[in-house]
This record gives C-alpha cells, structure tokens and sequence, in this order.
C-alpha cells in the first residue's frame, strides 16, 4: 500500500483534532482524537472515552479501530493520533499506549502501516508500527 501523502498527512491531522473535541475526559482532562485511514481511502475517526471506574476507558485509537472493525474493514494504511490536555493547542506528542499498539498489530502489516503523531505549533512525527512495537505479539504467533 502506498504511503500517504502530506496532503494526506495534513487531512488526517485535522480530522484527530476534529474528533478530540467530542473526547470524554471528565477525570484526566487529556484529550485525544484519532484518524483512520482504511486501505480505500475512507477515513474513521475516534476519541478517548473516559469511565469513573477507569479499567472501562477507551483510548481515540481503540475506538477508531473498533468502529471501522465494526463495521467490516479489516485493511488500514495509517492512523493520525492528536492529544493533550484540555484546550484547543496541542501542547505535546501523544502517542499510543500499549494497549493501542497491540490493537494495531493485529491489524494491520508492521512494516508499512503508519502512525502520525500531531504536535504543537503543526509539527507531527510519523513512524511505522515496527518502530514504535518493535518486537510485538501477533496471530502469527499463535500457528
């Protein structure tokens, strides 16, 4: 698949921004949004969902991947993650929990897929799901 673009880069940047402002983050305050590129060209977006019992939160990166799942794509090319604490800046890199990372490995191909993280002042970072899990535990690992 091919890499997106800047331009691609620059549209799913917005759209995590867009979606961290539906985030529900009453007891963090840490707002996080996500943009997913299916294989297509379709773009799912999630937010981080916050529970007063903790275990049940959702990260912006989870819920994206569980809504496109849901609803039958199973091929991604990259996922824009945009987060700080509450306002309209981004005032640091947010980059995927562990947990996160692991969704992503088992959907979609370590060498290729890639991970953009928004920053302040319209910096961002892109690196592959290999560079930021290197050693990860997937379906292969199981046959």
């Amino acid at each position: 698949m091919d890499k997106p673009d800047n331009n691609t880069i620059q549209m799913l940047i917005q759209a995590a921004r867009e979606a961290r402002k539906n985030s529900y983050a009453p007891y963090s305050h840490y707002m996080v949004g996500a943009a997913l590129l299916i294989a297509d060209g379709q773009v799912v977006t999630g937010c981080n969902i916050e529970n007063a019992a903790y275990t049940p939160t959702n990260c912006a990166e989870r819920t994206a991947f569980f809504k496109a799942v849901s609803e039958g794509q199973r091929e991604f090319r990259a996922i824009a993650v945009a987060g700080s604490p509450e306002g309209d800046e981004l005032t640091q890199y947010a980059y995927p929990c562990g947990v996160c990372r692991q969704v992503m490995a088992e959907f979609c191909d370590p060498e290729s897929f890639e991970i953009i993280v928004a920053g302040p002042a319209g910096a961002y970072r892109v690196m592959t799901l290999r560079e930021l899990l290197p050693e990860s535990f997937g379906p292969g690992n199981l046959s």
